[in-house]
């Protein structure tokens, strides 16, 4: 690392950036043979160093931080899928097998691995710029380019007053989403989100731009839904549609006290809501238990959305949790537009997550509250941040999201205990009453888990097949960074 030249300085400056933040730099794109050679194709106009304004505007619209201080020789914006497949060409093609060589894929830029979206020294391919969303009103299919973010997507198609089932957070992107199978408002009628996805255009690691669906390269297809980047870089995604009408979506957040009745009332509603999902597939839940610091006590917060029109107060499927007091309540008639910016998580902060599954069980949610509310009390007593987060997301199948975010970077080490310790703890209780599940959701997963594996060794073998299909070279186990690799599982 070296301090950026006075140029860069200058650009960030002008941009409202604190410099002094961004004072280290890679060496100069000129000593990368990658970037060197990206430039002098016809995509010299989409490549930029750290002398240049975008590449300091990709690096600041990270959601960790901790990405944010990957710094790459170099940030190519291909603007169309012909340009995808020439910066891949070229980057497989001149390889020398040094880190400014190595590259890193960012869509919306909202994962948790440090480095699973950036790269240091090498080149990040970033998709921002590929955001498009076309709805086909013959075919209903939406076809959605990996740079969207989720909210732009649903404002897009409510012109025509349809909706797919994506993400639930605004300004999740939608590459790495569906790539790794995708939970949403929609899951109980339809699925994970890639479900829904019926044609994958995609860039091979060889440079080839095809497509994968139910007749061509069905093996490929498969694989797309949930086997993340391994088999190469999804340029478009055609998604079946619903109708979804303006203001046809029930939906808000309900904040209740955190004491001992309302946290047994609420495992009493989530047990029965989870049991009875199959009843009404139309009702949403994201439950959370919260530990905000700032606030500096727990609290019981509820995501309920029913995802059709709903006239009275609200829907059967909630009465349990509408029998407890609350303390605040959105509920509504809205749409996704609206409704997705309510659990929007906090930016520019470091942050992790990790995931478990386990039985819908009463007696393993109220072991995990008790875990949560003595690790919470240690961490009181050590950390460093002056703003830090605990959460817990126990929503059906039951998989449980533990959520940390703090602002001081000597804490990292400390919330990734507070995961692992967490997990472990709750796994093994799980395990002791016979409620363990080993399915890790992949994009709730740490970095030291292993979803690939926890599909099963059949499906791992078939992960593992097609990417030597249609990867033989390794090309996106080796050269690119980060992820979870099937040659890793």
């Amino acid at each position: 690392m070296k301090v950026c030249p006075y140029k860069a300085l200058s650009v960030l400056e002008s941009l409202g950036l604190n410099a002094l933040s961004y004072k280290t730099c890679p060496a100069t794109a000129s000593v990368s043979a990658c970037c060197t050679a990206l430039q002098s194709t016809s995509l010299k106009t989409s490549v930029h160093d750290p002398s240049s304004p975008a590449y300091h505007i990709s690096q600041a619209n990270y959601w960790r931080v901790d990405n944010t201080q990957f710094y790459p020789s170099c940030i190519v914006q291909p603007r169309s899928a012909s340009d995808l497949s020439t910066a891949l060409s070229v980057l497989v093609s001149t390889n020398d097998n040094t880190p400014q060589c190595r590259f890193a894929i960012r869509a919306g830029g909202h994962s948790t691995l440090v480095g699973g979206t950036n790269v240091e020294y090498g080149v990040t391919i970033d998709l921002s710029v590929l955001n498009r969303t076309v709805y086909d009103e013959e075919k209903r299919i939406a076809s959605i380019e990996p740079g969207a973010r989720w909210k732009d997507v649903y404002g897009a198609l409510a012109k025509y007053g349809v909706g797919v089932a994506g993400g639930r957070g605004g300004t999740v992107g939608v590459g790495g989403f569906l790539v790794g199978g995708g939970n949403s408002h929609h899951s109980a009628l339809f699925g994970f989100a890639c479900d829904s996805v019926v044609n994958f255009e995609i860039v091979l690691p060889n440079g080839t731009l095809t497509t994968a669906n139910s007749t061509h390269n069905p093996r490929l297809f498969r694989a797309l839904k949930g086997g993340s980047g391994n088999f190469g870089i999804v340029t478009r995604f055609d998604m079946e549609t619903f109708p979804q009408p303006r203001n046809s979506i029930w939906g808000g957040i309900v904040t209740y006290e955190h004491d001992e009745t309302n946290v047994n009332a609420q495992i009493k509603a989530l047990i029965d809501f989870t049991a009875n999902v199959k009843n009404d597939p139309y009702a949403s839940l994201i439950p959370l238990y919260t530990y905000i610091s700032t606030m500096d006590r727990p609290v019981i917060v509820n995501s309920l959305v029913y995802t059709k029109p709903y006239a009275d107060p609200y829907p059967d499927a909630f009465k349990p949790f509408y029998l407890l007091s609350n303390i605040s309540d959105t509920t509504r008639q809205t749409d996704l537009e609206g409704l997705v910016g309510e659990l929007e998580p906090e930016s520019g902060l470091h942050s992790n997550f990790f995931t478990v599954t386990f039985a819908n069980d009463a007696a393993i949610l109220k072991k995990a509250v008790e875990i949560q509310e003595r690790l919470i009390r240690q961490v009181r007593k050590i950390a460093k941040s002056s703003e830090w987060n605990i959460k817990s997301l126990y929503q059906p199948l039951p998989v449980d999201l533990l959520w940390l975010t703090w602002d001081h970077i000597d804490d990292t080490a400390l919330f990734d205990w507070v995961g692992e310790t967490f997990m472990s703890e709750l796994d093994d209780f799980a395990r002791s009453v016979g409620g363990e599940y080993p399915y890790v959701y992949l994009n709730y997963a740490a970095e030291s888990q292993n979803p690939l594996r926890s599909y099963g060794e059949e499906n791992l073998e078939f992960l593992k097949a097609v990417a030597k299909e249609y990867d033989p070279h390794g090309i996106f186990q080796t050269q690119l960074h980060g992820g979870f690799k099937v040659t890793l599982a």
